[in-house]
């Protein structure tokens, strides 16, 4: 049977990480790749038999390209899991089988996310695949991208039908403070590559980002939940612009 590391980054996780390694017990290893965390994830984490390393954390890219060369002597497949992400028992019997298939570089999962304790099937949060089982030696995380990270595979991907199950934003205040982070860390990308924003793009692109939300991506499905989330992310298109102009007045 191939062996199978699970990986957790983690950076102040006390509230999720007992769950999440609890969830991970189908693995033959279970890693926690800490990044200096100031509250009780560490010893939580040990407590549940995990093991633990430490990294000073530079952007998300990196922290996941040290995991991986971390195990690169002592697995054959990584998992990597957020400490609010739980694997169902579905799930891990699905890994467990395609593990054994030799013609894969990685499998990406669909995830079922909940929002503001909604499961939210419309306005582009599913499917949501995430490539997150690796063959290690035959993966790795381009590190130009700091934010919303791409995998880079020497090999086939396949795809699961089971889900991880994502607690994500527990209220309206972390999930627009997410955002902000989000969107000034776009308006960055987009200065850099020498996009200067137009009048029209003010009004235009929240109107589109709306749309693409709430029509095709069928957030209306979600009732009040998905039209709320919908204007939510047309707001935060209207910030993008308003930061890029920002960035584009500082240089002048």
């Amino acid at each position: 049977m191939p062996e199978l590391v699970a990986i957790i980054l983690t950076y102040n996780e006390a509230s999720h990480i007992q769950g999440c390694i609890e969830s991970l017990s189908f693995a033959d290893d279970v890693l926690v790749y800490d990044s200096f965390s100031t509250d009780h994830t560490v010893a939580l984490a040990q407590e549940k038999g995990a093991r633990v390393l430490q990294r000073t954390f530079d952007d998300y890219a990196g922290q996941r390209n040290a995991a991986l060369q971390s195990v690169a002597d002592a697995a054959e497949w990584v998992l990597f899991v957020d400490a609010d992400e739980r694997v169902t028992p579905e799930l891990a019997q699905e890994i467990r089988i395609v593990i054994q298939q030799p013609d894969y570089a990685a499998w990406r999962i669909p995830r079922h996310n909940y929002l503001f304790k909604h499961l939210t099937l419309g306005a582009g949060w599913y499917p949501d695949y995430q490539t997150r089982l690796l063959r290690v030696g035959k993966a790795h995380y381009d590190p130009t991208r700091k934010v919303h990270e791409l995998v880079v595979l020497d090999g086939l991907e396949g795809t699961l039908t089971e889900h991880l199950v994502h607690y994500n934003y527990r209220s309206i205040a972390q999930f627009h403070k997410k955002q902000r982070q989000y969107v000034a860390y776009d308006a960055q990308i987009m200065y850099e590559q020498g996009i200067q924003p137009k009048p029209q793009n003010y009004i235009l692109q929240p109107l589109r980002q709306f749309r693409w939300r709430f029509v095709e991506l069928q957030g209306y499905k979600d009732g009040w939940h998905g039209l709320r989330l919908s204007a939510f992310m047309a707001w935060y298109e209207f910030i993008k612009y308003l930061k890029l102009r920002a960035l584009w007045r500082q240089k002048a």
